[in-house]
């Protein structure tokens, strides 16, 4: 049997989370309840997290960029989301945006783009979902019709993270109604763009620091080289895509539910009540023995995803859903108990417990339902696609 130490993190990896938790300790979480309050765009965050190579962390050396594999950019997110769930999507909707480009991009868009993410000179979104087009993206109306060198776009997106502050969009459209999925293709889109306009920002439960809005796109026209990969292949690349950075939303999901549960195991050891610190009192300890269970559960299955997304295994799919699912439905829980600890306190805005509650609500909706996680589960668990540990 090998000695090699499968579940310990490298000395590398622990680098990486030490420095971006300094980083976040002092220039992040101090804007976090203000960012939240004022539903403002994370600049601060931004532009330290920029400032230390942690806004797009994913991208190669090749291109400029810090060539964090797929385990330290989870690492990233995960700590960015302990301090700010807001800011998180800074780097993970980057590697979102930007990953079909690396997946199935020229070598010149590659170059391009991100080069251009890697040097900070704009953020990068995804433009999948429609107003009826959700879970069900292939019924997507997003035309692109060929017009010599270019390609014209006309349609809609709905529920774009960072909408209007990204310089950069990936955008699906139908290039040939005929063949359903078959007919989709994928592009690159500037925010310069003539035609390119967007909505007013949701008004969200959480993650309010990240506008999430509506991209208008009215007769846009882009140059042919800017198409993603071969027409028609853009579904598929969507696909490939989500099996990547589902990993990252558990990596959201397990960041947030650190942060509640270290607020609340300060918040115990400090609350007094019947002469004595509640942190003594067996059935309290017994709730924050279950919440820092499930938050270590979530991580392990998360790490494991990240590795499989790094070597791209065939069981990624499942793994990325399974990690995904899991990791947002104990973020819901172990911010919801937070709060319970906080009790009266745990309710209020003064206390980040709240905050947290509502940022990780979203966690199990976006970048495909917590339903559809399982519905790819139980696909890939029937195809027999699922390897031992």
């Amino acid at each position: 049997m090998s000695d090699f130490p499968m579940f310990a993190l490298s000395e590398e990896h622990q680098a990486v989370r030490e420095a971006v938790r300094a980083v976040c300790d002092a220039k992040v979480a101090p804007h976090a309840a203000e960012v939240d309050e004022q539903s403002t765009f994370p600049q601060q965050a931004y532009d330290a997290l920029a400032a230390s190579d942690f806004a797009a962390p994913h991208v190669s050396e090749e291109y400029g960029g810090a060539g964090a594999d797929a385990l330290a950019t989870c690492i990233v997110i995960e700590e960015v989301a302990r301090a700010c769930a807001s800011s998180s999507l800074i780097p993970a909707v980057n590697k979102l945006g930007s990953m079909p480009v690396i997946l199935a991009g020229s070598a010149e868009l590659k170059k391009k783009y991100l080069s251009r993410l890697a040097a900070n000179d704009g953020m990068f979104s995804y433009c999948l979902s429609e107003p009826d087009a959700g879970s069900d993206a292939v019924s997507m109306k997003t035309r692109a019709v060929r017009d010599g060198d270019s390609w014209v776009i006309n349609g809609v997106k709905r529920w774009i993270t960072n909408a209007g502050v990204s310089e950069f969009y990936t955008v699906f459209a139908v290039t040939d109604p005929e063949k359903r999925s078959a007919g989709i293709s994928a592009f690159v889109v500037e925010r310069s763009d003539e035609g390119v306009t967007f909505g007013a920002p949701e008004r969200k439960l959480g993650i309010k620091g990240s506008p999430t809005r509506e991209v208008y796109l009215d007769n846009v026209r882009v140059p042919a080289d800017r198409m993603i990969g071969e027409e028609g292949t853009g579904f598929a690349t969507a696909m490939k895509v989500l099996d990547h950075t589902r990993v990252t939303i558990a990596a959201q999901a397990v960041g947030i539910a650190q942060g509640a549960l270290d607020y609340a195991l300060d918040y115990a050891k400090q609350r007094q009540q019947f002469g004595k610190k509640i942190a003594d009192f067996q059935g309290l300890q017994f709730l924050l023995a279950d919440m820092g269970m499930k938050v270590e559960a979530a991580r392990q299955l998360t790490y494991a995803a990240a590795g499989r997304s790094e070597r791209g295994d065939d069981d990624l799919t499942f793994f990325g859903a399974a990690a995904k699912c899991f990791a947002s439905d104990t973020a819901m829980q172990v911010t919801t108990d937070a709060v319970q600890v906080l009790g009266g306190y745990g309710y209020t805005r003064d206390y980040p417990v709240e905050r947290m509650m509502r940022d990780a609500k979203i966690t199990q909706i976006y970048e495909g339902t917590n339903q559809v996680q399982r519905i790819v589960m139980a696909r890939q668990l029937l195809a027999g696609i699922q390897s031992e540990l």
